[in-house]
């Protein structure tokens, strides 16, 4: 087969190898190789993260610029975007103004979001037995309602029992579905990396 971009394909193949040789083998010059090189990819992501915050202001001050549709959350994002960097820049990411920023505007906005979650989340449910009514689906239901009952009291009463039951959900079947994931995660990482150090995926050129 012949590759597209050989040397941008070497090059990803002979980094990946020596990164992963760098973890199995004790060997110096493998090691600082392996090190000097994921220093590099964190610079790279860094650079790669501003590009991207560079790529969402230019994005939303054209369409604050040209008066589109709801342009007004674009010039907010643009306002809280600049007085961030700014004040962190400025004070640094401890200081009292910084961590202002974080505890009274970042944390609501997180908190919303959860709670926007909890909701469609439940709407889901209702849903999916309307759709398919099945053992799974009533599981899936009952354990909703359980886990948002016992966030919070009913009417201020609090179910004997039931916080207990929520923390065993969370703490014994939760953590299992998610170390199955995790799992999941891991194996299509390996798999997506022997891909490219075998050359099968080039996600680049040059």
């Amino acid at each position: 087969m012949k590759l597209k971009f050989p040397i941008s394909t070497a090059v990803a193949i002979a980094v990946g190898l020596i990164v992963l040789l760098g973890y199995f083998l004790s060997s110096d010059m493998l090691v600082g190789l392996r090190v000097a090189f994921l220093e590099w990819a964190v610079i790279l992501a860094a650079f790669a993260l501003m590009v991207g915050i560079v790529n969402l202001a230019y994005v939303h001050w054209r369409k604050t610029a040209t008066a589109q549709t709801n342009s007004i959350y674009s010039f907010v994002l643009l306002v809280s975007l600049l007085l961030t960097i700014l004040v962190v820049g400025w004070f640094g990411p401890s200081h009292e103004f910084s961590r202002w920023i974080f505890n009274y505007i970042q944390v609501p906005l997180e908190t919303s979001l959860m709670a926007l979650l909890a909701i469609i989340l439940a709407y889901a449910s209702f849903r999916l037995l309307g759709r398919r009514l099945n053992t799974v689906s009533i599981v899936f239901v009952i354990t909703v309602l359980i886990v948002l009952i016992a966030a919070t009291p009913v009417m201020g009463f609090d179910v004997p029992g039931l916080s207990e039951f929520r923390d065993w959900i969370v703490q014994v079947p939760s953590v299992a579905g998610t170390r199955g994931i995790l799992l999941g995660v891991a194996l299509g990482i390996i798999a997506t990396g022997l891909r490219i150090l075998l050359g099968s995926d080039r996600p680049y050129k040059g």
